[in-house]
């Protein structure tokens, strides 16, 4: 998924542009440094995404609508540390060693697995937007017949995009621009070349409407939170007034209370800020170099660094393995499910407990709260 020299545009990968050469990395110290860069990227995401999976299998409790995005989004995560990193990472520190029809069906699984990643992003973003923003229509729009279209969609038209690439011709192993004939007729090569309008079209359904309609979506979170702080500011603030016109004997100990209650909503305000900021701001950071590249390259000339490329490839993977921290990890639930997984003695003995127990985990969308952009 990344532009190439020629007269194409790459969707996916380039190792070099010197047509006498394979591999980025020549030295076998600069291949093991690469090697134990790289390779934490795909371990953390397997064991991660195979967490959030469990869990879910585990406690019927966090079986809601946000967590069938969040469980879609492991799956895909997932699949693109299983079935993609590892070739990818053997071609990037040496070469491609499973033939050319491997590497289209490489080609595919990419494209396929890393959109549905995105695409289920946004599905988590538009889940939290309608329950923060619109609570008491959640029930209706998010119901199990609609979550269930969104996931099927999650998932039929990434594979539609990178299919029709290759069904239609879009798709080109060897650019003839670029490549001499030797290397088209070598088989260490893998790279997967577009034509200029669909290497443009797929960046921006793949990335760049799902990036605009977080934005928006946090966005209107954000703004939804601050202004429920506000009022519960407003409230606690005429409730204190009110109790030192009546008590004026007990006005400093109400004073503390108020205090303590206005920095607990400004708590309040400031988490929901690191939250929302983090979330975007992992997902810009990973992916927005990457595609940027699918744009910017062929503006160029075809000129940026292969190492540039190959970084700003694997800046992508690594969402993969940061997505079960984001949308999991800091999730309270999802880290009591753990704990009763890791059988950690007592402490594991009440949180199952409570996780299967009919109330706990059961969200409720009546109220907009603050917590619930983070859940």
């Amino acid at each position: 998924m990344i532009s190439i020299p020629g007269t194409n545009i790459s969707e996916n990968y380039s190792l070099t542009n010197d047509s006498s050469d394979y591999t980025l990395f020549h030295s076998t110290a600069a291949k093991v440094c690469v090697l134990c860069l790289l390779l934490p990227i795909p371990i953390f995401a397997i064991m991660g995404n195979l967490f959030i999976m469990a869990a879910v299998a585990r406690f019927q409790s966090l079986r809601t609508p946000t967590n069938a995005f969040v469980v879609s989004l492991a799956v895909a995560d997932f699949l693109v540390a299983v079935l993609v990193m590892p070739f990818s990472l053997v071609r990037s520190i040496d070469s491609w060693h499973f033939g050319r029809s491997f590497c289209r069906a490489h080609f595919l699984l990419d494209v396929t697995f890393c959109t549905s990643s995105i695409f289920n992003l946004s599905c988590v973003a538009l889940d939290r937007y309608i329950a923060v923003c619109d609570p008491l229509h959640y029930p209706v729009r998010m119901s199990p017949r609609r979550v269930a279209m969104l996931l099927l969609l999650c998932w039929t038209l990434p594979l539609v995009i990178s299919s029709l690439c290759v069904s239609l011709g879009m798709h080109t192993q060897s650019p003839p621009a670029v490549l001499s004939s030797r290397t088209q007729q070598d088989f260490h090569t893998c790279m997967a070349t577009f034509n200029v309008p669909y290497a443009f079209a797929t960046s921006t359904v793949s990335f760049f409407i799902p990036m605009g309609f977080m934005l928006f979506a946090y966005g209107k979170i954000f703004m939804a939170a601050l202004k429920q702080a506000r009022w519960i500011h407003a409230v606690e603030h005429h409730t204190g007034q009110l109790q030192m016109s009546l008590s004026p004997m007990r006005t400093d100990s109400t004073r503390r209370v108020q205090a303590h209650m206005e920095r607990y909503s400004l708590k309040k305000e400031r988490k929901a800020a690191k939250t929302l900021g983090l979330i975007m701001g992992v997902f810009l950071l990973c992916w927005l170099p990457f595609f940027c590249m699918n744009v910017i390259n062929p503006l160029k000339g075809y000129s940026i660094n292969p190492l540039v490329l190959e970084a700003s490839l694997w800046l992508g993977y690594a969402n993969s393995s940061l997505n079960p921290i984001l949308y999991a990890l800091l999730n309270k639930n999802y880290r009591h499910a753990f704990v009763a997984m890791l059988d950690c003695g007592i402490l594991s003995r009440k949180f199952r407990a409570g996780l299967d127990s009919s109330h706990f985990g059961r969200h409720t969308h009546t109220v907009v709260t603050l917590e619930t952009i983070s859940r």
